[in-house]
């Protein structure tokens, strides 16, 4: 079998899903030896199979509707793709672990297909989880957010965006990688679900953020990422607030959202994860209907649109990088092209006070350490011990082989949050200056002053900060990548950025709830 070095590297995803494991051969149509399909296969031949590298959730549902693979054989075939790269080879480590009832799953999913046809556009879909979202014990699996404090603890049940998930049905993969509470203990970015949807683990997969999380890795990794409104998504099971079933920092500022490689399926995944639940009561809030994102999805969305450009604080030619400059100019000439407006500058009227502000340390500190005491409590059995922030920094201080990777013994985060005495005046103050900042005299104002539908920055740098204290939403895309000569920098202990030939994005901005508009204007730019 001749081809050339792009195409046989592109064969070899294609045939993973016909042959990557002998036990699922005879499920293909017209399967026969793997040895015989590795040397007689052409690439003529697997026309219509996807690339694991780019599968979309389009092209995964149109290969399982007309029978060219089954989800037995995409969960098998994205379970040999990760080990390819998880501890062997470059041993990436963005995948915690995989879930040992998802062939399980999968083949009940592709047995109903058969039946009844597809639930949604991610029936049969694998997706992976950044692991502070709850997954009932049960299925095999932990919830940790990276913490051996809590290894084989048992959660009270699924987390709500997972419920919403399953009956979607979609197939949990695994539980991606994150530094411990999702950041929370000190600077060591969280990095496991946007590498796994960046090199194709997974098509899908799923994260959290409260400043930054979803954001900052869909830039980092060419990623299109949706950080929803809170309360859009529910926190109930994400170690959040409530105890209910997520690992939490902030219930003011918490919120999920899907990281995947296009607008598209950050769409389809979003218009399945929205919506109210009783056990988030932020939910409540949100509209009573749920859109359907893929609606959004309109390459003229932003004609006849006015995009703003809040260039003071948040795009410094002495503090941006020359290259992320000059690719935003571009985007904005792109913009332009496309139909908007461009209000340039759009300055947020807080954008000094929200630079200097100490107001989301206070509020996050306390919010972590009552939630974190909730999770504790709630769980419903947890062999290490630990039941409280207290117990757990006396934990991390006891256990260093587990606890303490190299060059990393930080918990200042962790003592600072401990040291707190709850919602108190300071509290409260710092929670309405917050909101004040970032939406009433921030994005609200930027959007109400120059008559605006969305703001526009580089993804990178103070950029989640206003709508993280607003608790409003970040749509991000790629914009661009860094050149050969860029400095490389230290992004904490253990990982640099930026670096040669690593991504950055673009990320939109809105007012609460906002997110089919900024969808819509995401897409036309992608």
């Amino acid at each position: 079998m001749a081809l050339s070095n792009s195409r046989s590297s592109r064969l070899f995803h294609l045939v993973a899903f016909i042959f990557i494991s002998s036990c699922f051969i005879t499920q293909l149509k017209g399967a026969r030896a793997t040895a015989e399909l590795a040397s007689s296969t052409t690439v003529d031949d697997l026309e219509g199979f996807p690339d694991l590298y780019e599968a979309s959730v389009m092209e995964l549902q149109e290969g399982l509707d007309a029978g060219l693979f089954t989800s037995v054989d995409l969960v098998t075939a994205y379970f040999a793709r990760i080990d390819e790269v998880n501890l062997k080879g470059p041993a990436l480590r963005p995948v915690l672990e995989l879930n040992p009832s998802a062939l399980q799953q999968a083949a009940a999913l592709d047995a109903e297909r058969k039946v009844s046809g597809k639930r949604s556009l991610l029936h049969g879909i694998p997706i992976l989880l950044k692991d502070n979202i709850a997954t009932i014990a049960s299925e095999g699996m932990n919830t940790t957010a990276g913490s051996f404090s809590l290894l084989r603890s048992i959660v009270p049940g699924d987390a709500g965006v997972v419920k919403k998930l399953r009956e979607a049905g979609a197939i949990i993969l695994g539980k991606a990688n994150l530094s411990e509470f999702a950041e929370f203990r000190g600077n060591l970015p969280p990095v496991g679900s946007g590498v796994s949807a960046s090199i194709g683990l997974v098509t899908v997969t799923l994260g959290t953020e409260t400043d930054g999380s979803i954001t900052c890795p869909t830039d980092h990794n060419n990623l299109a990422g949706i950080k929803p409104t809170v309360g859009l998504t529910s926190r109930a099971g994400v170690l959040y607030a409530m105890a209910s079933k997520v690992i939490p920092i902030s219930e003011h500022q918490d919120t999920v959202g899907p990281l995947c490689r296009s607008m598209t399926d950050a769409a389809i995944v979003l218009s399945v994860i929205a919506g109210k639940d009783p056990n988030d009561n932020f939910t409540l809030a949100q509209p009573n209907v749920v859109p359907d994102y893929t609606q959004a999805l309109n390459k003229g969305a932003l004609v006849g649109k006015r995009i703003g450009v809040p260039r003071e604080v948040f795009l410094n030619p002495n503090g941006t990088d020359p290259s992320v400059l000059a690719a935003f100019e571009e985007a904005l000439d792109t913009i332009r092209s496309l139909g908007a407006t461009v209000v340039d500058p759009a300055n947020l009227p807080s954008a000094q006070q929200i630079a200097a502000s100490k107001n989301e340390t206070v509020v996050l500190d306390v919010d972590f350490k009552i939630q974190l005491n909730a999770w504790f409590a709630a769980l419903i059995e947890n062999p290490s011990g630990v039941r409280n922030l207290a117990e757990l920094i006396a934990f991390d201080n006891a256990n260093p082989e587990l606890e303490e990777p190299t060059n990393f013994t930080d918990q200042s985060e962790f003592i600072e949050s401990e040291a707190t005495t709850g919602m108190n005046a300071q509290y409260f103050a710092s929670l309405a200056f917050d909101r004040e900042l970032g939406a009433t005299s921030g994005i609200d104002a930027a959007l109400k002053e120059n008559n605006l539908d969305a703001l526009l920055l580089p993804a990178g740098g103070l950029t989640t900060v206003p709508a993280a204290i607003a608790g409003y939403p970040i749509v991000t895309v790629p914009l661009g990548f860094y050149p050969e000569n860029v400095t490389i920098d230290s992004a904490g202990p253990l990982t640099v950025y930026p670096a040669p030939g690593v991504p950055f994005g673009l990320s939109f901005l809105g007012t609460g709830f906002s997110e089919f508009d900024l969808v819509g204007f995401a897409y036309a730019y992608e």
